[in-house]
């Protein structure tokens, strides 16, 4: 293994249920219908992507444009004191980065990644970080993935990916990864992709023992 790839979201912050949270709040707001499988199908998409989707397919009344305004400066007024960093997710990112260059693929914007960063000092262990934004698709393909590889300079099939839900597991086998799987318990991931994971995780913090194990 010559590199490791955290996602974000439900991998290292506790947001996924804060980007729901806000996402349905704001389509309600603006005349719009939530629906069942919205959630799930929105996971992983950039955020032009997910933007379109609330307007589009969930019929708020905004543009893309403003609707992502919206909901990313609710997301970064949530996120002022502090984003929810998951128990361990800091002592892993550095003790991942002892051994190996560490990488950030996310599909949150840019200014929510920085201000996980900065929160938790660990601009210095995290070499390179991505969104979805700068990559042409968000999750499940591989895009944000590859983009993360090639930045580090490290071919995407020596890298080992870490991922929570279904379309970022998706993305990350599709980038050609190795890939551990964190079960996001609020929004498990599909059984039959779960299981083409390389190593299924309890907690973020059992990574750096089963990184070890692989050699």
């Amino acid at each position: 293994m010559d590199a490791i790839i955290f996602d974000l979201d439900g991998v290292l912050v506790d947001s996924e249920q804060t980007w729901d949270e806000v996402r349905r709040a704001v389509v309600a707001e603006h005349g719009g219908r939530w629906t069942d499988e919205a959630t799930r199908a929105m996971q992983g998409m950039s955020t032009p992507e997910w933007a379109r989707y609330l307007v589009e397919e969930l019929g708020a009344a905004l543009t893309p444009e403003r609707i992502a305004e919206v909901v990313i400066e609710r997301m970064a007024d949530r996120y002022a004191g502090g984003p929810p960093v998951l128990p361990g997710a800091e002592d892993t990112v550095r003790a991942v980065a002892q051994r190996y260059p560490v990488a950030i693929a996310s599909s949150s914007p840019p200014v929510l990644i920085n201000a996980f960063l900065d929160a938790t000092a660990l601009t210095g262990a995290v070499r390179v970080a991505v969104s979805s934004e700068q990559v042409p698709a968000g999750k499940p393909a591989p895009d944000v993935y590859l983009e993360a590889a090639r930045r580090l300079g490290v071919a995407p099939t020596s890298c080992a990916a870490v991922e929570d839900t279904t379309n970022g597991l998706r993305a990350a086998m599709a980038a050609g990864m190795t890939v551990f799987a964190v079960p996001n318990p609020h929004f498990p991931p599909d059984g039959e992709v779960l299981t083409k994971a390389a190593v299924v995780l309890g907690e973020i913090g059992e990574l750096p023992r089963s990184l070890s194990a692989l050699g």
